[in-house]
């Protein structure tokens, strides 16, 4: 997995944990006041932590993209010819069976 992507992953991650740990936190503390609005709080503030996640995922796909682009557009300068692009890399996959 390349570097950009790993990182966008664990933000995105990190970012959806740390709004749905919050906003637990809060209503925790403030449950007995109000039941109701403690749920629509924590169901807004799960939907903003899974936004907020998706929004990362993305941008971490774009700079991944991004780089995949620079990286081949430098062989090229380079004289090398660019493999073609893989969602899955292609070296040391054995995983029991021949191709």
């Amino acid at each position: 997995m390349h570097p950009v992507a790993l990182a966008g992953t664990v933000a995105g991650r990190l970012a959806h944990y740390a709004v749905s740990g919050v906003v637990g936190g809060l209503i925790i503390q403030r449950l007995p006041e109000a039941k109701p609005a403690a749920r629509k709080a924590l169901v807004g503030g799960l939907a903003g932590g899974i936004v907020a996640s998706r929004w990362l995922a993305s941008a971490a796909e774009e700079a991944r993209l991004k780089a995949g682009d620079m990286l081949a557009e430098a062989r090229t300068n380079l004289g090398e010819e660019v493999p073609p692009p893989s969602a899955v890399g292609g070296e040391d996959h054995d995983h029991g069976h021949e191709h």
